[in-house]
């Protein structure tokens, strides 16, 4: 009978028959790699395609089901050691699509695009969702477990989400620079963050905790070091990492952080009576509030009737019309969200860990089409105070706050508007348009293929967030990458004007009325700002 190695290797040598990469080199180093030990049991991976040596582990457990008992509930410890073949993503925890919209001039890819962002392109669901991916090409590094590793927390509004999606695949990441990329399904919406009075709040941040505990314990198996952990997220997912920093301040696990369009001060929560109501909005509406157990009839109840009674409930109103505030959201408790964000800030309270901070140049581009399926055409006024309040100052705010309690922080802001990236004709650099280049799928999202300009720019940036997440101390340094200052040419424009380089500027070009802006999820007047920047 043949090995679980040689059997491996064969099976490796076999899916490079249809890759664009020489088998012989990497049959031996990958073959150690396929199938891997972990507390989960043994783990097969396989080889991902377009790579030239990357294995790929799919769908990985890193929770029990969220399902009967456990369905409202903190994520508890997987436990289930028997042989698991990592071959496909796991299912979409459960979720509300956005519906197609007829945006004026939406290009021929847009709606394609949108959708792999959005959670649109109909991928299946099911609460047993707490699953992660990683992909690692074996290297020299692999062998001594001393790859860095990045985690990624998708963004949505922590309303939507998924990782079965090209824009987060990790594979030309991991196949371009020496780093292990991981990405994680959490819960979302009402499952993720229900608000139920007296049960625990802020499942979906939670999850986040148990995958990246999971990945610290087993990361060693397929590569990577436990010690060079960097987490990092896009949007909400970008706030993720931000509140990761108050929450596990004494023990982040992570070396390094970036943030992506969002941290802490970027989007309002709704009131704590407000989450409160929906959720017994959702109880009423699958005939759960006369149930002697409220909780206990609530985890009877099929999923999917949940689901259609939380997306009934239309988002509540912000300073912005570019920017609603979702009926279920992390709400404070004290233990992995706070209410008081400006008073921690001053107070250094939190982890004092390297920071990557950004955002993208012209964010509205993207959120300017739901509004319209909402009939909201903003005023250039109101992109400008959107811009402002989500994006542009809470980058400063935070990079300067860290910056005073003497932690090492970076700034940069993404200008780039590629051809087969466009959504519409002034669409810009709009949310989320940054991970393209991150991840380097843009021609897998889009269906068309890159520019030479633009595979430099993603050569750039991922060669920076390879060398942040390796060593978030000197790799920017090292790159020509100042640390944030806000009296210095020292915010990094990525791809202005089309240009494949980063460039410096001084963060006052964009952020030089942040003094008079109220800050995304501060309910007043940012007064407070002008003592910080």
């Amino acid at each position: 009978m043949l090995s679980t190695v040689v059997l491996g290797a064969l099976t490796l040598c076999a899916s490079f028959a249809s890759a664009a990469a020489t088998c012989k080199p990497c049959k031996p180093a990958a073959a150690k790699y396929l199938t891997v030990s972990s507390s989960n049991g043994p783990i097969t991976g396989h080889m991902a395609t377009n790579t030239s040596c990357v294995v790929e582990y799919l769908g990985i457990p890193y929770a029990k089901p969220p399902v009967g008992n456990l369905r409202f509930a903190a994520p508890q410890r997987f436990v289930d050691t028997a042989p698991y073949e990592a071959a496909a993503f796991g299912y979409d925890c459960p979720l509300t699509a956005s519906k197609p919209v007829a945006y004026p001039g939406f290009t021929p890819q847009a709606q394609r695009i949108v959708n792999y962002f959005a959670s649109a392109a109909g991928t299946p669901q099911s609460e047993d969702c707490l699953t992660l991916n990683i992909w690692s090409k074996p290297t020299a590094n692999s062998d001594k477990a001393n790859k860095p590793v990045l985690v990624f927390f998708y963004g949505g509004r922590f309303t939507i989400g998924n990782t079965d999606s090209p824009f987060y695949n990790g594979k030309y990441f991991a196949d371009a620079e020496d780093i292990v990329v991981v990405t994680v399904n959490y819960r979302l919406n009402v499952f993720g963050f229900p608000g139920a009075p007296g049960q625990t709040q802020n499942l979906g941040l939670r999850d986040q905790r148990a995958a990246v505990e999971w990945v610290r314990d087993n990361i060693s198996r397929f590569g990577g070091s436990p010690s060079k952990i960097t987490i990092s997220g896009q949007s909400s997912g970008g706030v993720s990492v931000d509140y990761w920093a108050y929450s596990y301040r004494n023990d982040p696990i992570a070396q390094g952080l970036i943030a992506h369009s969002g941290n802490a001060f970027s989007f309002p929560m709704n009131a704590k009576s407000v989450q409160e109501t929906n959720w017994n909005t959702v109880v009423s509406a699958v005939n759960c509030s006369s149930a002697a157990d409220t909780m206990a009839c609530m985890r009877q109840v099929d999923w999917s009737a949940i689901e259609s009674a939380a997306a009934a409930i239309k988002p509540a109103k912000s300073t912005s019309v570019l920017r609603s505030i979702p009926a279920f959201w992390p709400t404070p408790d004290n233990e992995v969200v706070f209410s008081d964000y400006v008073g921690l800030t001053a107070n250094g309270s939190f982890a004092k860990l390297p920071i990557l901070f950004g955002n993208n140049h012209n964010e509205n581009g993207y959120y300017q089409i739901p509004a319209f399926a909402q009939g909201v055409i903003p005023t250039v006024d109101q992109v400008t105070s959107f811009l402002l309040e989500s994006f542009t100052c809470p980058v400063a705010y935070q990079a300067t706050a860290r910056r005073d309690q003497g932690v090492l922080s970076y700034a940069y802001r993404y200008l780039a508007d590629w051809d087969n990236t466009r959504l519409y004709p002034t669409s810009g650099a709009y949310h989320g348009v940054d991970l393209h280049m991150i991840f380097g799928a843009s021609a897998d999202v889009s269906g068309l293929p890159t520019s030479a300009d633009q595979r430099q720019l993603t050569k750039i940036m991922q060669k920076a967030w390879f060398s942040f997440s390796n060593d978030p101390y000197s790799g920017l340094a090292n790159l020509g990458w100042p640390r944030f200052d806000p009296d210095g040419k020292t915010l990094i424009q990525l791809g202005l004007n089309n240009v494949p380089e980063a460039q410096l500027t001084y963060p006052s070009v964009y952020d030089a009325a942040c003094s008079n802006i109220t800050l995304g999820a501060l309910g007043t007047v940012a007064t407070l700002l002008s003592n910080v920047i």
